[in-house]
């Protein structure tokens, strides 16, 4: 993963890192930076945290950890889910909204319903796939860019058997 140059590049990471980890505190939040590669001080992150709206909230045994406001209409904020539930809510999503997976080399295209895509890349990146670099959202189409040279029937079949038969590949 590459360093954060700017704030705003710096805020990104810390919506994907609470999304990913409990954060308990600020000084858990400043180490998770510094293992990315990202030297802040507290008062900075403690910025970017208000910047970012980050919220307290209750998760289960673990106490108050920090959460950012979810995208879209629902704007509550949400502890990490962990990659279990992520995974979970991308087969939910990909059986509503996903028609079609082809692929070509390291490149995935999966086309969804007009005005459907961002959502179902939001979901994507949310569940943080360790064979998918990145995504780029249109309207009715997704492209995914695989870290594997010749991955994307893969992934592509992996997109397909999560939005089971409805949904056909094209490699």
């Amino acid at each position: 993963m590459s360093t954060a140059d700017t704030k705003a590049a710096r805020q990104q990471l810390i919506v994907e890192l609470l999304s990913r980890h409990a954060v308990r505190s600020q000084g858990d939040l400043v180490e998770l930076l510094d293992e990315q590669g990202v030297n802040a001080t507290p008062s900075t992150v403690s910025r970017d945290l208000v910047e970012l709206d980050a919220v307290r909230v209750r998760h289960g045994d673990r106490g108050l950890v920090y959460a950012v406001p979810g995208e879209g209409g629902d704007r509550t904020p949400r502890p990490a889910t962990g990659s279990i539930a992520g995974e979970a809510r991308l087969a939910r999503i990909a059986r509503e909204l996903l028609v079609t997976a082809e692929s070509s080399a390291n490149l995935v295209v999966l086309r969804t319903p007009p005005g459907a895509a961002q959502y179902l890349a939001s979901a994507i990146d949310h569940s943080s796939p360790t064979d998918v670099i990145g995504t780029i959202a249109g309207d009715d189409t997704v492209l995914l860019i695989c870290s594997d040279p010749a991955g994307g029937s893969a992934v592509a079949t992996r997109f397909t058997d999560l939005a089971g038969p409805a949904s056909k590949e094209n490699s």
